[in-house]
């Protein structure tokens, strides 16, 4: 990634942030944003060809999205004029070829859509190697509006994301065990940072689909890939239905630390979804271990990836769009004996995503759940 390489001058860095946000393809209104930061305040012609050169011919995965392109394109040159800049002849030529390439293949647009989601070292600034630490490659769907949510990127994932990167010594040699975990980006990280083992399960077959292609364009062999006995980066895909999730069904996974993001978004789940987080936070004979509540403000111990009697602790994290499906399940919480308990301020991440603009971090919540006696 050549504006990577160059990040380690401070100069480059809005160029390295106008290329990633195009790679994950944040909104055409910031990658605009970023363009005219890069040029001082207006879309330069050195950042049109950092544009073509850099954004639309580098985005890997099968090809650029045509009609993103075209957006973002069409955005650059309407800018550049409006602003009186000059406009490069090459970018006419491509949004033209764009144009084109739409109009002779009305399919183009895909229900899936290839992002890239770097994350960036927090202190790279003063790094001349490479600020990348990691690149999630992942296939997102485009119409969440006709329910398919569970292929969708969704900012708590991004933040629960970040909670891994910034606590690895939290998750390495743990095995973590994820519900509802959608394209699979909560798992690429904690393979990342060395878990032991990453489960992750979702209750829809198509988004299962989904994660297990992700899983496998990451270099992550699901449990059925032939390679999976001989790599240490290896995770299992699940189907687990809460409905009908029983004791048995979960007995045989062994769990350190449960994870969940975005997934208290429905009042009539909350009811399976509190019973299931009981199960996964039993010990693995099946009793309740006992675990003190009582929490002494402390970072260490309200992040700490086990309880006081070493029992398995689940991080939640979620946006509160609803007050009332929150409180139900805050209720159910506390009736089925969870200790719910909000780290957000005092285990607050680094910053790994400085470029997704679109990514409002504020937003999200931090949960830590433990099972009381």
């Amino acid at each position: 990634m050549a504006a990577a390489a160059a990040a380690g001058d401070s100069g480059e860095q809005p160029l390295l942030h106008l290329k990633l946000a195009f790679l994950a393809l944040e909104p055409p209104a910031c990658v605009l944003t970023l363009a005219r930061k890069a040029g001082g305040g207006s879309v330069t012609p050195h950042v049109q060809n950092f544009i073509l050169e850099n954004c639309v011919g580098t985005n890997v995965g099968g090809g650029p999205d045509c009609t993103y392109v075209k957006t973002i394109l069409k955005k650059v040159i309407a800018e550049a004029e409006l602003s009186s800049d000059i406009v490069i002849d090459e970018l006419y030529e491509e949004f033209g070829r764009c144009m084109s390439s739409r109009a002779n293949n009305p399919e183009l647009s895909l229900a899936k859509i290839y992002k890239e989601i770097s994350f960036l070292s927090p202190a790279y600034e003063n790094v001349s190697s490479n600020p990348v630490s990691l690149v999630a490659r992942l296939l997102c769907s485009t119409n969440m509006l006709e329910g398919d949510t569970g292929c969708c990127l969704w900012p708590s994932s991004l933040f629960l994301s970040e909670f891994i990167l910034s606590f690895p010594e939290l998750f390495a040699k743990k095995c973590c065990f994820e519900l509802g975990s959608g394209v699979g980006l909560v798992g690429v990280c904690l393979n990342h940072v060395g878990a032991s083992k990453v489960i992750l399960t979702d209750g829809d077959a198509s988004t299962l689909t989904n994660m297990k292609a992700n899983m496998e364009m990451n270099n992550l062999h699901i449990e059925d890939s032939q390679l999976v006995k001989e790599s240490k980066n290896k995770v299992e895909c699940k189907y687990l239905s809460w409905e009908e999730a029983c004791e048995s069904d979960l007995r045989d996974y062994q769990r350190d630390i449960v994870l969940g993001a975005d997934i208290i978004y429905n009042p009539s789940c909350v009811p399976h979804l509190v019973r299931v987080l009981c199960m996964l936070l039993r010990g693995d004979d099946g009793r309740h271990e006992s675990v003190n509540a009582a929490t002494n403000g402390e970072i260490g111990d309200e992040v700490s990836g086990t309880t006081a009697t070493g029992g398995p602790v689940a991080y939640i994290a979620t946006v509160i769009r609803n007050a009332d499906t929150f409180n139900c399940f805050a209720k159910a919480a506390a009736d089925a004996k969870l200790s719910v308990v909000n780290i957000t301020s005092s285990a607050a991440p680094s910053s790994f995503l400085p470029y997704m603009i679109s990514y409002d971090r504020s937003s999200v919540q931090l949960l830590k759940i433990t099972l009381l006696s």
